[in-house]
């Protein structure tokens, strides 16, 4: 078996992991962390928008070759159509293309632009960043999108904030991960 073997079964069977596994997962919270960074795909500086909640799970992710407010205009439809429901607050950074987003699909939330208010996002940021190291990085937005939304439905299966439980509650809750896991890639063992 080789590393080809496994990057074509991911690219194959990985969607499908993934929506089983978005559809088990609960309602996100009704306040929404929105921020975006620079991914270099190829040489060349993309921008990865990614959305998440109180609780930390990964809402959307979206790679974009600009950053304006059309591609926080793309995220904010994507985000609204994906969940359904509208957040009640949008923490975001001082970038106005939030504000001209919002305005632009007439969304009408508490839109918080506070100093620090938006690390939870920023904090948010580091598991990409360390996966992205050791991809040597993206070779394609395509590829980068696909790998990074696949990521997010993993990561937040198995994200268990293991400063907050005690050790019982952390093997009762990884337990469930691995249940559901199991359930989502149909295997028995």
């Amino acid at each position: 078996m080789t590393y080809e073997t496994i990057r074509c079964w991911v690219d194959r069977f990985g969607p499908q992991i993934a929506s089983r596994i978005r559809t088990t997962r609960s309602k996100p919270t009704s306040t929404w962390h929105l921020d975006e960074m620079f991914v270099s795909i190829r040489g060349q500086q993309m921008y990865l928008w990614r959305a998440i909640d109180d609780e930390g799970e990964v809402l959307e992710v979206l790679v974009t070759s600009k950053r304006d407010s059309r591609a926080a205009l793309r995220l904010m439809r994507k985000l609204l159509r994906k969940h359904g429901i509208s957040p009640t607050t949008i923490v975001t950074d001082r970038y106005r293309a939030y504000g001209a987003a919002f305005s632009g699909i007439g969304l009408h939330v508490n839109h918080v632009t506070n100093k620090r208010a938006n690390n939870r996002v920023e904090s948010s940021h580091v598991p990409v960043r360390r996966r992205e190291r050791k991809r040597q990085g993206f070779k394609t937005a395509r590829s980068a999108q696909r790998f990074l939304s696949l990521h997010a439905a993993t990561y937040n299966l198995f994200n268990v904030s293991r400063h907050l439980t005690t050790a019982k509650t952390h093997r009762l809750l990884r337990a469930t991960a691995m249940a559901e896991w199991r359930l989502a890639t149909a295997s028995g063992a």
